[in-house]
């Protein structure tokens, strides 16, 4: 089959990087600049559209033919600034995405990443990012530009030409890496996949404009009235200052060495001198909450018709293939406790503020409260959510053949009381309400979220976020876990004994239900029962300067540092990558079968999805049970989905 490599240079007013593609191609002055093609190992074209030069009609043609398959590096982009530039629609079905098949390979997700990660002859032209700034973005109106908002090519014909050169140079590199990653291809049901994901975020999910207005107002008036309450009680014209605000304190005898950060603001006001000195830190704390940010995303990404689109990213978190949040980050949304949300909103809409606080309490308080009611279905539609239960309990059950873990969820699926009975040998039956026992299920609840992936003492104190456990016990509840959970335990050593003989021996290494290590060409992979592969570049083994033995060390992103860099693993990680890319993949068959019934599915969060449902047809017992359904490639796998239907997203 054919292969046409694409890279465009685009121009808009509208910020790419905070508002995302669908509101960039949205802006009036957006325009395709320049057109680089190949086809195959041809040689490549640029197309200066600036210039009036039309695109060949054969390339046209193309990019509309299903027999032709269409490359670009982060294709998206490509597919939306074409299909909107020429009017056209770009069938995802007929293109692949190079970054999408180096974040499957656990290669970084950006073509200069990927090029110096695999060493090409061939790299990314490093002047890109000055040309981009030159032509592809607004400039400041100056005496010096000619009070110009904007570079065209006629302001500096000589940097043109190395733009010209440089969308060429991005069609070459994305092709060696291509053709480098060529020897691990991505499974075709998972390009199936990647063209369903390109579509629910085509389609995006609507937003309540009004709330989200609303909710920007109230923030805004709420912090103008604790600047002023500052300024009045301590007299500083800038109290949002820290250097100004930290002399104020150390005056009234307060010293704060280690800042004014959330983490140390108990201790400081346990130590406020008096009662000025407590409620400036109060308002310190409350400004300090970041209750808006999402609704100021909100703001950002919505579109003319008031939809938020491209809010997922298909394997952006590259050791499991797991979805990513980007613009909103709807995979980080805070929860809502209060009872009435459907009151709550509707007085945030009305924009009386004073009464909202007066029935909610402090705005920061009830504004992230109200975040994910901003999430709106279409006219005549409803929501319907649904999610798997306890999904990586099941899965680490199942990995493990615990037989009775295994079986309390083809039952009654009571988890955390199971648990709990079986850790502390009590019946059952008296883990209930009213019965002494029932303080257990907490101790149970903690230890199934903490302990499953080999987690110690830190991993229950971190997962004792209401603090109903003594610490003095963690140690306990580990061993009691783990005594009754023996073949997950024992699946640790397995499985880290596995990957290290992989690696060591340069060998495949066979696990239980399909899984298996995998050394090949300087990678590690972990095969997986669909039919895909977990990757680790470069593994090694080192010496573990923790434990007497050797470790598993590879190279990754740190998703925080945003760096290329040295990563060492062990039995309880190498598990919850494999628990949780198989629950990923569970979810990915739903979304397959969902879409396959006619379900329009407008965005998923974790393990849970949100399907914007015509009233009247569809229900939440059918999602539900096409979410439970058996998957063929996890026989025995106890799956159980249940969900709810809303006017408005929430958490039930």
């Amino acid at each position: 089959m054919t292969t046409l490599r694409i890279d465009v240079e685009t121009f808009s007013s509208v910020d790419l990087k905070t508002c995302g593609m669908h509101r960039y191609i949205e802006a009036p002055d957006f325009e395709i600049l320049l057109f680089a093609f190949a086809y195959d190992d041809g040689p490549v074209w640029v197309y200066d559209l600036t210039a009036f030069e039309d695109l060949p009609a054969y390339v046209m043609d193309d990019l509309v033919n299903p027999a032709v398959i269409k490359t670009a590096f982060n294709a998206a982009f490509e597919r939306g600034t074409i299909g909107k530039h020429f009017g056209i629609y770009c069938d995802p079905l007929q293109w692949r995405c190079t970054a999408a098949h180096a974040l499957t390979l656990g290669l970084p997700g950006y073509l200069e990443g990927v090029a110096e990660v695999l060493q090409l002859d061939a790299q990314k032209d490093a002047r890109g990012k000055a040309l981009i700034k030159y032509f592809s973005v607004p400039c400041k109106p100056t005496k010096t530009n000619g009070l110009r908002e904007r570079n065209y090519p006629h302001h500096d014909p000589e940097k043109w030409e190395l733009y010209k050169a440089y969308c060429q140079q991005d069609v070459v590199v994305e092709r060696e890496v291509a053709q480098k990653l060529a020897r691990f291809p991505v499974p075709a049901h998972e390009w199936r996949l990647w063209a369903l994901d390109q579509r629910i975020n085509d389609r995006g999910v609507r937003l309540d404009r009004v709330l989200m207005q609303a909710a920007i107002d109230c923030d805004a008036q709420y912090e103008t009235r604790l600047v002023a309450e500052a300024q009045e009680l301590t007299g500083l014209e800038n109290p949002n200052s820290l250097t100004q605000l930290k002399a104020w304190l150390s005056d009234r005898g307060l010293e704060t060495p280690d800042g004014l950060s959330k983490e140390f603001m108990p201790g400081l006001l346990e130590a406020a001198p008096d009662d000025e000195t407590h409620r400036m830190l109060e308002i310190r704390q409350e400004m300090g909450k970041t209750s808006v940010d999402k609704f100021n995303a909100m703001a950002r990404s919505i579109g003319g018709d008031d939809r938020a689109r491209g809010l997922l990213q298909y394997c952006g978190a590259n050791r499991t293939w797991r979805w990513a949040g980007r613009l909103i980050q709807v995979q980080n949304l805070p929860q809502n406790k209060i009872e009435d949300l459907a009151l709550a909103r509707e007085t945030l809409r009305t924009g009386d503020f004073d009464l909202l606080e007066m029935l909610f309490g402090a705005p920061p308080f009830v504004l992230s409260q109200l975040v994910r009611t901003a999430f709106v279905p279409s006219d005549g539609r409803r929501f319907i959510v649904s999610d798997f239960a306890a999904i990586e309990a099941r899965v680490i059950a199942w990995l493990a053949d615990e037989k009775w873990v295994l079986d309390v969820f083809k039952g009654h699926g009571k988890i955390y009381e199971a648990t709990a009975a079986n850790m502390f040998g009590v019946p059952f039956e008296t883990i209930v309400k009213g019965h002494a026992n029932y303080e257990l299920r907490a101790r149970g609840k903690v230890a199934v979220l903490a302990c499953g992936f080999q987690g110690g003492e830190r991993a229950l104190e971190a997962m004792d976020s209401k603090k109903e456990i003594d610490p003095s016990e963690y140690p306990r509840l580990v061993q009691q876990w783990r005594d009754a959970n023996p073949n997950i335990r024992k699946l640790w050593y397995a499985t880290e004994n596995a990957a290290v003989t992989a690696v060591r021996e340069k060998t495949t290494v066979k696990l239980k239900h399909g899984v298996q290590y995998r050394y090949e060409a300087g990678m590690l992979f972990a095969d997986l029962p669909s039919g895909r592969s977990l990757a680790y570049v470069n593994p090694r083994l080192k010496p573990d300067p923790n434990f007497d033995k050797e470790g598993l060390v590879f190279d990754g992103m740190d998703q925080v540092k945003k760096k290329w860099m040295c990563h060492r693993t062990y039995g309880g990680r190498l598990v919850e990558n494999l628990v949780q890319a198989i629950a990923r993949d569970c979810l990915a068959e739903s979304l397959g079968r969902l879409d396959d019934e006619g379900y329009e599915v407008n965005m998923h969060v974790h393990d849970e999805i949100v399907a914007d449902a015509e009233i009247g047809t569809g229900s939440v017992d059918h999602v539900s049970e096409i979410m439970s359904r058996p998957i063929s490639w996890a026989p025995g796998l106890p799956l159980k989905a249940a969900g709810f239907e809303c006017e408005f997203y929430q958490k039930d």
